[in-house]
Order: structure tokens, then sequence, then C-alpha cells
């Protein structure tokens, strides 16, 4: 319809584009969805070409009741909602993702229904914290209450069902007296017509006739349906005494598979295990994972539960996890084939500290890494390795290598984050004459002190990623004018890298505007945050201050000294031609992701 559509207004005005036709579609399917009173008029002769339009319509302009009756009466196989939205782009409100999942678990029992597969992935709204939108955390919530609704639903069927079949087995017992009945009375009037001649034998076979013919009529009255349920029952449960105990027979009971990032703490974990536990109409799976403030038996309980194909990445934050909590963990990571992403924040791992059992404890780190085949995102934030980075990213070119009886990683990595972890000039030599410097997409090293004996390890790192790397965080590193020149050189053979990230770094305004000259020279350069000069600080600032110290110092109330900073900034980036396409800003809460949190 939406084609012959096309087609049509092409021919009529063959002045229109595309874009004009697909804009004109947009509009009249506003129109429609804005009055619900006459949705029963237009919902019953709905050509499902349309039914798409008309739903992007109905969440566009806040229609839940709209959104509500078109997924009841989904007629595709898959509905996928949510994604990477535009630029300007609303996230779906609140209650239309409401009146989706509702309508989802209503769609189970509508025949016109035709959802097999609901992908919600990238629903949440992680940015700006709107208040009718919906972030992870609510969203994951809905989504279990949704599948216990849907389990609920289908035990209360099968509950009628029962009683159902129930009555109708008493019906056929009932039959079955009389038939019995009627046929010895024929019987016994037979035997009499006929006198005492007839053997023991010959009654036995007159019986075994009789209970053939009951079998069959009780078998005709059962039904197809009820004779499956009841085979199903009577078969021996072989199989399931030697699978596991907890694995229940999904795929005989799932009608709708549901996809969608997890957002899970301490106040979710009951509800999340309870919808993951039982099987029910609708299952559950995740392609992220976040948990925060968990303990490690716990996050391993729910990594068990989840269905082992479609998840992509496990991220970790603010549990105390202890170098035995991840031990545990790592090994429950490998039936996982598709993950590529594994994030620890803050999770209370600090090998600095003398320990006992520490080296045994790297090693099932080693081992644990190593079984990730498609690992290619690490981040390890503020786990405090120093002197251990050659043994967690040793990668065999080749063949998996044993080294200090730790497996090599089978694979480089692209995306490496190692925020607050104590890294060595050491660990900086390695990580620049490693295999992973040519392969990374994005580096963050913030908040590592760098000094002299570290800038030759980095800029060889940054020759080494020249031609793949994409994004760079050194912030809080203590780059100050004389190190931060010794890298320019290097940053600037970069010329793919698109954001470039400074902050809290002790600069001068003479360091920052030849931050900026270099950066305007990058031309795939989109993004530059850099840090505020020293000369916008109030007096008493330290020569050399730390990040803490610059993130907790007042800035002058006077605007004079950022004012020169802008102008002199605005006066390089046109020079340069870049005042359209290059970004050059000190707001951190803004374009930090340190400093932005979801829901």
């Amino acid at each position: 319809m939406q084609l012959l559509f096309s087609q049509t207004a092409n021919r009529l005005f063959p002045s229109l584009t595309a874009d004009m036709v697909l804009s004109l579609v947009s509009l009249c399917a506003r129109e429609v969805v804005s009055d619900h009173g006459s949705s029963p008029s237009w919902l019953s002769c709905l050509p499902r070409e349309l039914y798409r339009p008309l739903l992007e319509a109905a969440f566009a302009h806040c229609r839940p009741l709209a959104v509500g009756e078109l997924v009841q009466r989904w007629p595709e196989r898959t509905l996928s909602v949510g994604g990477r939205r535009k630029h300007g782009q609303a996230p779906p409100n609140r209650l239309c993702i409401q009146a989706l999942l509702l309508a989802v678990v209503r769609g189970l029992t509508d025949k016109r229904c035709a959802l097999q597969v609901l992908d919600l992935c990238g629903l949440q709204c992680d940015e700006g914290r709107l208040e009718d939108s919906m972030g992870g955390w609510s969203l994951t919530v809905a989504l279990c209450s949704m599948l216990l609704q849907a389990r609920a639903a289908a035990s209360r069927g099968h509950r009628r069902d029962s009683e159902r079949e129930r009555k109708r087995g008493l019906q056929v017992v009932r039959e079955r007296d009389g038939t019995v009945k009627r046929d010895r009375g024929l019987e016994s009037r037979k035997r009499g017509m006929e006198g005492e001649k007839m053997e023991c034998g010959d009654n036995r076979e007159e019986e075994s006739i009789l209970q053939a013919r009951v079998r069959s009529e009780e078998e005709t009255v059962r039904g197809v349906r009820r004779r499956m349920e009841l085979q199903r029952r009577s078969e021996p449960q072989q199989n399931s005494s030697t699978s596991s105990s907890s694995s229940p027979d999904w795929d005989h009971s799932v009608v709708v598979r549901v996809r969608a990032d997890l957002f899970i703490n301490a106040r979710s974990w009951e509800r999340v295990r309870g919808a993951l536990s039982l099987p029910g109409p609708m299952r559950l799976y995740c392609r992220y994972l976040r948990v925060e403030e968990l303990p490690a038996p716990s996050v391993a309980s729910l990594l068990e539960l989840l269905p082992k194909d479609g998840l992509l990445g496990l991220d970790i934050r603010y549990s105390s996890l202890g170098v035995s909590g991840l031990a545990l963990l790592l090994p429950l990571l490998e039936p996982f084939p598709l993950l590529h992403s594994l994030r620890l924040h803050y999770c209370n791992l600090d090998l600095q500290r003398t320990q006992p059992s520490q080296e045994g404890a790297l090693q099932d780190m080693c081992r644990g890494l190593s079984a990730l085949k498609r690992l290619h995102r690490l981040s390890l934030t503020a786990l405090r390795l120093p002197g251990h980075l050659r043994l967690l990213l040793r990668y065999g070119h080749r063949h998996r290598e044993v080294v200090g009886g730790c497996i090599s990683l089978s694979r480089p990595l692209e995306v490496l984050e190692l925020p607050y972890l104590s890294l060595t000039p050491a660990d900086l030599s390695y990580l620049s004459c490693s295999r992973h410097a040519s392969s990374l997409r994005e580096l963050d090293l913030s908040e590592n002190r760098l000094d002299d004996s570290s800038v030759p390890s980095l800029r060889r790192l940054l020759s080494q990623a020249e031609s793949c790397l994409a994004q760079l965080s050194l912030c809080g590193c203590g780059l100050s004018d004389g190190l931060l020149g010794a890298l320019l050189p290097s940053l600037s053979l970069c010329r793919k890298l698109r954001t470039l990230r400074l902050a809290l770094n002790p600069l001068t305004r003479t360091g920052l505007v030849s931050l900026a000259w270099t950066a305007a020279g990058i031309p795939s350069l989109r993004l530059l945050l850099y840090p505020s000069p020293l000369e916008e600080y109030e007096a008493g600032l330290p020569p050399l201050p730390s990040s803490a110290q610059l993130l907790d110092w007042p800035l002058q109330e006077a605007s004079e000294a950022r004012e020169l900073t802008l102008t002199q900034l605005e006066e390089v980036l046109t020079a340069k031609g870049r005042q359209h396409d290059l970004l050059m800003t000190s707001d951190l809460l803004k374009y930090s992701t340190d400093l932005v949190g979801e829901d």
C-alpha cells in the first residue's frame, strides 16, 4: 500500500522526491493516530505495510492507545523498537513503552497477532534523563513484569484447560460405564439363548474384544490434542533426570522471544531472577548486561540463567568482587560464544597490596580472559594492577602462547580502557610494543600519571595506532605544557582521530592554544575536550596541580579570563576553517562519559 501510494504520488506529482513522499506518509500517519475514536474504522481494513509508519507516528506523538492497538494486532513476525535514534529525535515516551509491553501480553491470545521476536535493544533513554522517558533500570523491571504477567496469564489458561479436560474425562467415564452395562446385558442374553456350553477361554476372548471397543471409543472422545498431551505426560522423564537440574524445556513453551539490554542492581535482582528462572510463553534474551552493586554469587546466578546465544557485552560496576569473585565469574563467560565486550568498573580488585595466593588469582584472570575467543573490547577501571599489564594482555599472533603460566589472548584488542589502573612506565612500554597497538580504535589512559619516562612509550604507541585510532582519552594524566608539547607531533599524525579528551590536565593558556592548532590540523577530528587553563582558576593553586585539585578548585568569577581563552580558540578555528565541523569545549558534564549516568 505504501509503495502503491508512492508510485501514485510520483505519477501525479513528478516533482516530488522520495523524501517528500515519505514525509507525506508520515504526515498522514500522524493525522490517523491522533484521533483514537476513529481507530475501529481503520484498524479493520489496515494493510500490513502501513503498520510500521503508524507505529512510528504513535511513538513520535505520544499516542499510547494507538501503540497498544497496533502492537496487539502486529502482522509481522518481528518488531524492532529502539536502536540508534536520529539527531534531535526524542526517546520514546514512558506511557507508550508501557502500552507496548501490555499489548504484547494481550497479543499472545489474539489470533491476529503474528509476533514472534520483539527487539527492544537500545530502547532505554541514557542521555538527558528526561522525566517522561524510561531509563535502562526502569525498562528492565517493566520487561520482567511483562514476562511474569504473560506466565500468569498462561497459567490461568492452563488451569481453565485442565478443568475443561477434567470435565471431559468425567463425561468419558460416564459414557464408558453406560456402554459396559449395555454390553453386559447383551452378553447375558446371548449366553441364555446359546446355553451353558461356552468355555472359559471364549469368555476371555469376548472380554478382550469388549475392552478394545471401550478403548477405541475413549480415544475417539479424547481428541487429537488430548491424546498428544496424555502421551507426552506418560513418556518416561529420562531426559530431565540426565540434564541439568535447573534447565527447563524452553523451546516447547516459548511463543515470543524478547531481546533487550538489561540493567540490574540489588533492588531488581530478585525480580529479574524470577523472570528468567521459569519457562513461559515469553523468553528474555540479553544483548548487553549491566549490573551494579551485586555480589559475585548473584552475578554468577544471572549468567547461568541467561540464554547463551545473543549476549554481546558484560558491564559490572561498583561490585565488591575481589580476587576470588572475579576468579568465579570469568570461567562462566566462556559458554557465551558471541561475547566481545567486558567492562569491570570499581570492582575492588587491588594487586598493589600484598595478599596470599595473589599470583594464583592473576593466573586465573589470564585464563578467564583467554577463554573469550571474540573479545575485542576490554575496560578495567580502578582495578589497580601496576606492572601486570603484560600478563593480562599477552597476545599470541599464530597460536595461544603460555607466558608465566597464563594463556595469551586469542585476538588483538580494538577498544582498551585502562583508567585509574596505576600503570607504570613498564606497562606503557609493553603496550606500545604489543600487537594490540596497531589495532586500537579507542584508547583510554585517563588518571594514569604520566612523566618524562612515559612520553617515549606513549609517542611510540600513537605512531603504531595512527592509522586506526579514532578516540583517545588522556584526562587527568598530569600533562603539563612541556609533556603535551612532546606528544603533539605524534598526535598530529593520527589522521583518523575523531575524539580527543584532555580535560583536567595542568595546561596554561599558551599550551592550550598550541593544542588547539594541532587539533584543528587533524581533518577527521570532531571533538576536543580541553582543560580549563591555569589562568582561569582562583589564586592559590599549586604550580602542577593534580586532577582532583583541578576538579575541586574554584574558577574565577570574572569572565575576562574565560573570554580571552574563547577568543583565542575561535581565532584558531577561523584560521583553519574548522568553525563548523570541530567542537572545542571544556564542558566535562556533557562530554565526559565518566561523569554521565543513566536513569
